[in-house]
C-alpha cells in the first residue's frame, strides 16, 4: 500500500517534469531568440533602430533562399554543399550576360535558372543513379563552379566598363530594372524599410511550406527521407523525388544569386563566400524551431531571421570578425541540442 501511494505521488512529478522538458523543447528557441534580441538592444547601441532592421532583413534574405533550398534536399535524406557555388556562379553569370554579352535583365534571369536547375540536376544524377554520396558529389560540384566561374574572365570580377581579357572594353551594363530586384525598398510602417529581396523570401518561403506539406509530391519527398525502402515498397519513385529535391535546391540557389547580383551591381568574385556556411546553418537550426525535429520551411526562415540577428548584434557589438563563426557554431550545437537530446528523437 505504501509504495503504491509512493508510486501515486511520483506519477505528478514526473508528469510536470516532461511537461516542462516539453515546453523547453517547443518553445527554447524561440525564448532564447527574444532574449538575444533584447540583450542586444541594450548593449549595441542602435540595435533597436529602423535602419539596423533594415540590415538584418537584407542580409537575411538571401542566407534564407539558399537555406531553403537546402531544406528541400534534406527532406528527401541528402544534402547540398554546392548552393554557395551555385549562387555566385549565377551572381557572374547575370554579370557576364548583360556587361560582356550586353543581352537584357530577362535573357540574364533565364541563364541563371537555367544553370541552377541543370547543377541540381547533375547533383541529382551524380548522387542517385551514379551512386556517389550526396556530400562527395555536392562537394566536387562547389570545387568545380569554383573554377568554372572564373574561367570567362580569367578570375576578375565584372563590372561596368571593365577591361576584358582580349583589351577590349565591356559593352553592357546592368539594366535598372534588374538593380530594382535587389535595391528597392517598399514603405512599411516606415519609408524604404521592406526591401525587395525580402519578399522574395516570404513568397518563396510560403509556396515551398505549402508544397512540402500540403501536396502529395511534398508528403512523398518526407516519406522518401524517413524511409526510402517503405517509400519504394510503396510504389513511390524514389530516384525522381531524390533529383527534384536538388533541382529545387539548385533554382533557389541561382534565385540568391540573381537578387545578389542586383544588389552588388557587379558581379564579384569574393562576395559569396559565407553563403554556404550561414545558410547550412539557418537550415540546421530549424529543426528546433517549435521543436520540429526535421527539415521545414518555416524553421528555416526563421534560422535565417536567427543568423541574421546574431551577425548584426555581433557586428555592432564589435566583435572580431574570426570570432563570429565560433559563436555561430555554438549556437548551431546549443540548438540541435534542444532538438535531438532532450527530446530523445535522435536515439536509435
Amino acid at each position: 500500500m505504501n509504495a503504491y501511494a509512493a508510486a501515486s505521488k511520483q506519477q505528478p512529478a514526473a508528469a510536470a517534469r516532461l511537461s516542462l522538458t516539453g515546453i523547453a523543447i517547443r518553445y527554447g528557441f524561440i525564448a532564447l531568440m527574444l532574449g538575444l534580441v533584447l540583450f542586444f538592444s541594450i548593449a549595441a547601441d542602435g540595435f533597436a533602430s529602423p535602419m539596423s532592421a533594415v540590415f538584418i532583413l537584407q542580409s537575411v534574405a538571401i542566407t534564407g533562399i539558399l537555406a531553403l533550398g537546402v531544406t528541400a534536399t534534406l527532406v528527401v535524406g541528402g544534402f547540398d554543399l554546392s548552393i554557395g557555388s551555385v549562387a555566385t556562379t549565377a551572381m557572374m553569370t547575370a554579370a557576364y550576360v548583360m556587361v560582356v554579352l550586353d543581352q537584357n535583365a530577362i535573357v540574364a534571369v533565364l541563364a541563371c535558372l537555367a544553370i541552377g536547375a541543370a547543377v541540381g540536376a547533375f547533383n541529382g544524377w551524380l548522387i542517385v543513379y551514379m551512386r556517389v554520396p550526396d556530400l562527395l558529389a555536392t562537394l566536387g560540384m562547389m570545387f568545380l563552379l569554383i573554377g568554372l566561374q572564373r574561367i570567362p574572365t580569367e578570375g576578375r570580377s565584372i563590372a561596368v566598363g571593365m577591361t576584358l581579357p582580349d583589351g577590349s572594353t565591356a559593352p553592357g551594363a546592368f539594366s535598372e530594372a534588374f538593380l530594382a530586384i535587389g535595391r528597392h525598398r517598399f514603405d512599411l510602417l516606415l519609408e524604404d524599410f521592406l526591401p525587395i529581396s525580402v519578399v522574395f523570401l516570404l513568397v518563396l518561403a510560403v509556396l515551398i511550406w505549402v508544397f512540402l506539406e500540403f501536396t502529395r509530391f511534398g508528403r512523398m519527398m518526407y516519406a522518401v527521407g524517413s524511409n526510402v525502402r517503405a517509400a519504394r515498397l510503396a510504389g513511390a519513385p524514389v530516384r525522381a523525388y531524390k533529383v527534384w529535391a536538388y533541382v529545387i535546391s539548385g533554382v533557389f540557389a541561382s534565385i540568391g544569386g540573381i537578387l545578389l547580383a542586383a544588389r552588388l551591381g557587379r558581379g564579384d568574385i569574393a562576395s559569396g563566400n559565407n553563403l554556404l556556411l550561414d545558410a547550412v546553418a539557418a537550415a540546421l537550426i530549424g529543426f528546433a524551431v517549435l521543436g520540429a525535429a526535421k527539415p521545414n520551411a518555416f524553421g528555416t526562415a526563421v534560422g535565417a531571421l536567427f543568423v541574421g540577428i546574431l551577425l548584426q548584434g555581433l557586428t555592432m557589438m564589435n566583435v572580431p570578425y574570426y570570432t563570429q563563426d565560433f559563436v555561430k557554431g555554438a549556437v548551431l550545437v546549443v540548438a540541435l541540442v534542444f532538438t535531438f537530446a532532450l527530446s530523445g528523437k535522435g536515439r536509435q
